[in-house]
């Protein structure tokens, strides 16, 4: 995995100006960014600033609470807001620039909320947690919320997995606990996994859990708890403490934020292992407050304690394809096919994480992927995929 500098859309500030939440939809029109001025700030797919808007308190009264979280809806019309006055705004955005914005739902509660994320399997629901160390979700079209697990310890941070099916949460106390929806014929299962050694503020969960906080080591877990591998960095003096991380949408490959600076792990699918592939610093970020990923995978957008808002290019490779089509290969199993002459693209990916080999494009239309074990089939005019 290559992260490339590509542009600044957010320029730093003099002194702090931590960005405090960052959320790419997933049609991948839009970025939303939000920094302790609690004023949220749309991008387009460009890095084009188009929008922005003030949120509300709960009460009326003075701005004092803090934007901890945000998440688009799965269909991307709606932008949930979770903010340290106790509150969760759901905000409809529509589709389109220009749709007028409203308030659709809000979730008062009765402690600080910490955390939040929208799972892409749960287009009704947003999971939230609080500072009394409770796990909620939030019903939208009741407009009520329900306790999916209580704990004794503050939600540090919440990450859905890779197909929206289940949550991880990681607490003040160093515990872990994953939780699982309802499937047919079984009731949703909440069960703690793991027990850090530190404070877990950097969650993230892909093809594995990670986790890690301020003792200087990155931790892979499978999703039973059991280590796969851990990375320590304890002997480098330019390693701080890990704050955040966000794995890319095939859940192959993450980056953990740090100080100047972050790191990226792969998966390698041979000996299925991950691999530090690298540190990437940057002098004067200071501490990486947030990180997104767009659904595509082609872009990360990096967050950092004094407002500056980075967007970098991610892949393994490009290719060229006739001179008529590239090719850019964001993951071993998921490529992004884009004509040249009209920029219209298709992404092939393997819903079984398969490694895809080859890429074929008939009559200029048809594109056909060959993975080991299976075929992608994918038409550059409907933009359908098999």
């Amino acid at each position: 995995m290559q992260l490339t500098y590509m542009q600044s859309l957010m320029q730093a500030s003099d002194g702090i100006h931590k960005v405090t939440a960052l959320a790419y939809s997933p049609s991948d029109k839009r970025l939303a960014v939000c920094t302790v001025d609690r004023i949220v700030t749309l991008f387009d797919e460009n890095g084009e600033k188009r929008d922005k808007f003030s949120t509300k308190p709960a009460d009326k009264g003075p701005k004092n609470y803090v934007v901890r979280a945000m998440a688009f809806s799965p269909d991307s019309s709606r932008l949930a807001i979770a903010q340290s006055d106790n509150i969760v705004f759901v905000y409809k955005l529509g589709l389109e620039w220009g749709d007028k914005k409203s308030i659709c739902n809000k979730f008062l509660q009765s402690s600080p909320i910490t955390a939040l994320v929208w799972p892409m399997s749960r287009p009704n629901e947003v999971v939230y947690g609080l500072a009394e160390g409770k796990v909620k979700i939030g019903v939208l079209r009741s407009n009520k919320p329900a306790t999916l697990y209580t704990t004794d310890s503050y939600v540090v941070a919440i990450s859905p997995n890779t197909d929206g099916t289940g949550t991880v949460s990681a607490h003040l106390d160093g515990s872990i606990h994953r939780f699982i929806f309802a499937e047919a014929g079984g009731g949703a299962a909440n069960t703690k996994i793991a027990h850090h050694p530190c404070v877990p503020y950097a969650l993230a969960w892909g093809h594995n859990i990670v986790v890690a906080g301020n003792d200087s080591q990155v931790v892979f877990y499978d999703q039973d708890g059991g280590v796969e591998r851990t990375f320590d960095y304890s002997n480098d003096p330019k390693c701080k403490e890990f704050s955040c991380a966000a794995f890319n949408p095939t859940g192959e490959s993450v980056v953990v934020g740090n100080f100047d600076s972050f790191y990226t792990y792969t998966l390698n699918n041979r000996t299925e292992t991950w691999d530090d592939v690298g540190v990437k610093s940057v002098p004067n970020l200071y501490t990486v407050t947030a990180l997104a990923w767009k659904h595509d995978g082609s872009r990360l957008a990096v967050g950092a304690l004094t407002g500056v808002l980075d967007q970098y290019d991610a892949c393994i490779r490009r290719s060229r394809y006739k001179g008529k089509f590239e090719f850019t290969y964001v993951s071993l199993s998921q490529v992004i096919v884009k004509r040249l002459s009209n920029g219209t693209r298709i992404i092939l990916k393997s819903l079984y994480g398969c490694e895809i080999t080859k890429i074929n494009i008939f009559q200029d239309r048809y594109v056909i992927g060959n993975t080991s074990e299976t075929l992608l089939l994918g038409d550059l005019e409907t933009l359908k995929l098999s």
